[in-house]
């Protein structure tokens, strides 16, 4: 055998080992969840992280949200100190030049390389889910040119671009802060909401962003539904805006949640409705993102 079809021959037999091992979701896919401050978007994360993490698949949970809930939704112990990355001023110092508040006269880079971000901050929860922790900049939404959001736009496009997991990212009622990032990867958005008009003028909000941002599928989730008449208010609420989203998953109220919580551990080991209707938005996201 000539040398050239020989040294082929062995970047193919390389290349089917590296594709028998591989997850059938060989790219991954990424899920933004967002909506009203309180109706339930971390609890929820969570779960869908721990679902597919029960699934096989590997698994990336980003908190975004400046309240950093989502480490201890996934069963990091309370007590645990947490510096999110936009406090992190050594690291932002490092990557982009400046450090926060002293960036007057000096060189700012404004797409730092990132690609070692994972390795050194981010945190595996006791399953093995991935976890990194953002946080968030107040100013983020003015557009301030900061080392603190040019190292998190930074993290989020390379975020936006990793493969050969699931991303789930827990973040902040709207979306716009992150501009045409999330366009870059993210493909599905799980809006959550409660069926009340304040909370779902925030989940009509969301979707109007997620349709700017070129978002090819938007979810909306309807938590704390005691009863039928809970999703016929929502639709009158609603009205036609209702069937612009993909899907609409009601979530029903269930009291384990505040018993156990911050952890969503304890849910999976009983029986909670609440589980269950997660497990029917895990189901479709899957569906949708190995499409």
């Amino acid at each position: 055998m000539p040398k050239k079809d020989a040294r082929r021959e062995k970047i193919f037999e390389a290349a089917q080992k590296i594709k028998e091992r591989a997850h059938p979701d060989e790219k991954g896919f990424r899920v933004v969840i967002t909506g009203k401050g309180g109706a339930g978007k971390t609890t929820l994360t969570a779960l869908l992280a721990k679902l597919f993490k029960l699934d096989g698949y590997e698994v990336l949970a980003v908190d975004e949200d400046p309240q950093i809930n989502l480490p201890y939704a996934l069963g990091v112990p309370p007590e645990t100190d947490i510096v999110p990355l936009s406090r992190n001023f050594d690291y932002i110092e490092e990557k982009t030049g400046a450090r926060p508040g002293e960036t007057w006269g000096v060189m700012l880079s404004l797409n730092p390389d990132v690609k070692d971000v994972i390795d050194r901050f981010g945190m595996k929860t006791e399953d093995g889910i991935n976890l990194l922790v953002m946080g968030s900049v107040v100013q983020a939404a003015t557009g301030c040119l900061c080392p603190e959001n040019a190292l998190l736009d930074a993290v989020m496009r390379f975020i936006s671009l990793r493969e050969g997991e699931v991303i789930l990212m827990d973040t902040q009622a709207g979306v716009e802060h992150f501009g045409r990032a999330l366009a870059q990867g993210f493909s599905q958005a799980v809006i959550i909401t409660e069926p009340t008009f304040n909370a779902f003028q925030v989940a009509k909000h969301s979707l109007k962003l997620s349709k700017e941002l070129g978002i090819p599928h938007t979810h909306l989730a309807v938590n704390k539904v005691r009863s039928p008449n809970d999703m016929e208010r929502l639709k009158r609420i609603a009205g036609d805006t209702l069937s612009e989203f993909t899907n609409v998953f009601p979530l029903p109220y269930d009291e384990e949640i505040l018993k156990y919580e911050p952890n969503v551990s304890h849910l999976l080991k009983i029986s909670s409705p609440f589980v269950e209707a997660a497990r029917e938005i895990k189901e479709t996201l899957k569906k949708l993102g190995e499409g």
